[in-house]
């Protein structure tokens, strides 16, 4: 894999920060005091569900291990992750359970 000159790089990071604290700073900067509508605060509940799904998805498609190839075992394990979250509407349970089953998937491959 090519690097990435180190200019580049920290041009990316930075507005990466900005842009981030932008996005911060529009809702709780400019709200002040002021009551977050009910429309808007139901929208902003599924942020945080969201998050970990976003960062999880490459990992299951594309896994480092398999070469960036897709694999049976990440996938397996990742309806297993599926399964015990939907059934028991439990988060950690559901990433405890998703850990486990990769980990049993590997030492058993």
């Amino acid at each position: 894999m090519s690097s990435i000159p180190a200019p580049i790089l920290w041009t990316v990071i930075i507005g990466l920060a900005l842009g981030s604290y932008a996005l911060r700073f529009a809702f709780i900067g400019f709200m002040g005091g002021r009551a977050i509508p009910e429309w808007l605060m139901r929208h902003l509940r599924y942020t945080a569900v969201a998050i970990i799904p976003a960062l999880v998805a490459p990992l299951v498609v594309w896994p480092a291990p398999a070469g960036g190839e897709p694999s049976l075992i990440h996938f397996a394990a990742a309806a297993a992750t599926f399964a015990a979250g939907y059934l028991t509407r439990n988060v950690l349970f559901a990433l405890g359970t998703g850990g486990l089953s990769l980990l049993l998937l590997y030492l058993a491959a």
